[in-house]
């Protein structure tokens, strides 16, 4: 673990940026998360990554506690405490100051404009992040056929993905590690 305080402003940092320019929620923020955590900063490998999204996601709680595990991984207790502050800080405040001038224009065409917008890029980013979590976990043909057909099947039938998971689940029973 590194805890060197240039690490901790970095997780700080980072996370805090995140948290503005996670539109349409946490989850929407994988891909730079990925990107910062494996790529630039090297503080994990494709597989720990995986792990941990699968952790995050598995575990009760916001879909944001990835931020949480990777400042954990990173640096401890107090790493944890700054990736959840600058996951959570920033866009609480900003969202408390917006709200209510937010509100006052609830007609407004312009705001209406604007969440017509933000759909399609909510719906892009994470779907980017679903795409970046399989090429992270995915390491054979058998792995992406196994992604392929659980994401058809959730869309086709509307079914959580978690029931495909499960231990009695036909394409849990084919997963290769």
């Amino acid at each position: 673990m590194k805890t060197d305080s240039a690490t901790l402003i970095t997780l700080l940092l980072h996370f805090g940026l995140l948290s503005i320019a996670a539109v349409g929620g946490g989850n929407s923020a994988i891909p730079e998360i990925h990107r910062q955590a494996v790529e630039v900063s090297g503080w994990l490998t494709e597989r720990e990554f995986a792990d941990i999204f699968a952790i995050s996601t598995a575990a009760p709680g916001p879909n944001f506690m990835i931020s949480t595990l990777i400042g954990y991984h990173v640096a401890g207790p107090i790493g944890a405490l700054l990736a959840t502050l600058g996951m959570c800080g920033p866009s609480s405040v900003l969202a408390y100051y917006v709200s209510g001038t937010w509100e006052k224009f609830k007609y407004a065409r312009w705001r209406m404009a604007i969440q017509a917008g933000l759909i399609p890029i909510s719906v892009g980013l994470i779907g980017s992040a679903g795409i970046i979590v399989a090429q992270a976990a995915d390491h054979s043909w058998l792995a992406y056929a196994i992604t392929a057909a659980t994401a058809a099947i959730t869309f086709a039938t509307r079914l959580n993905p978690i029931w495909l998971a499960t231990e009695t689940s036909p394409l849990c029973c084919l997963t290769i590690r």
